[in-house]
């Protein structure tokens, strides 16, 4: 799948909102698959609210009503279900991605991150700054996850780009949160969406 990197301000007036929807989901399938979602601009208003997806086994904050998408990706030659959910607020796509790994073992838990670490990286064709972050389970205590940041370049027009993002493995799930945009929002907002996120 490719995506080119597209105007926002062009297709907020052209498209229907229900089409850019579809278009920021499948955007936020894509980044999880390897290439870089499009960005389309909507309200700048940060909505808050507390998403609990049992299915997925996580909660966390969303600033506006997420839209949520599924589909089947090749994992370095093995077959799994990816399902994201997604929210966009002022030109920044909010994306919590879900890896169904086949089972819990430690060699698949390991190659499902570093699919994610290089698909993320190979969106923008940056190496990453990395270091290791607490990831809280609701039922007190953490998991150890990697946090990311990189910026540059993406799509034939070289927009700047940048991502934002957090892995963690548990069981059979491996998940990726990001951010997405020319720019990232203030700290506060980042700060809740990554803080928020909880694993059950």
């Amino acid at each position: 799948m490719v995506f080119n990197v597209l105007s926002r301000t062009r297709l907020s007036q052209i498209l229907p909102s229900r089409l850019r929807t579809r278009l920021a989901r499948a955007a936020a399938a894509a980044l999880l698959a390897g290439s870089l979602a499009p960005l389309i601009a909507c309200s700048p208003t940060y909505d808050w609210r507390t998403i609990s997806n049992d299915a997925s086994g996580y909660s966390v904050d969303m600033p506006a009503k997420p839209g949520s998408d599924e589909r089947r990706i090749d994992v370095d030659g093995t077959p799994m279900r990816m399902r994201v959910q997604t929210a966009e607020v002022s030109g920044a796509v909010f994306v919590v991605g879900t890896l169904d790994l086949p089972d819990a073992q430690l060699a698949t838990q390991q190659k499902a991150l570093a699919f994610l670490r290089a698909a993320i990286a190979r969106n923008l064709s940056a190496a990453p700054e990395a270091h290791a972050v607490a990831v809280p389970l609701e039922t007190g205590g953490s998991v150890e996850g990697v946090d990311m940041a990189l910026a540059g370049k993406a799509g034939g027009k070289e927009e700047q780009r940048t991502i934002h993002a957090r892995l963690v493995v548990k069981g059979a799930h491996a998940y990726q949160l990001a951010i997405i945009g020319r720019e990232q929002p203030a700290t506060e907002q980042v700060d809740q969406f990554f803080q928020s996120f909880k694993l059950h």
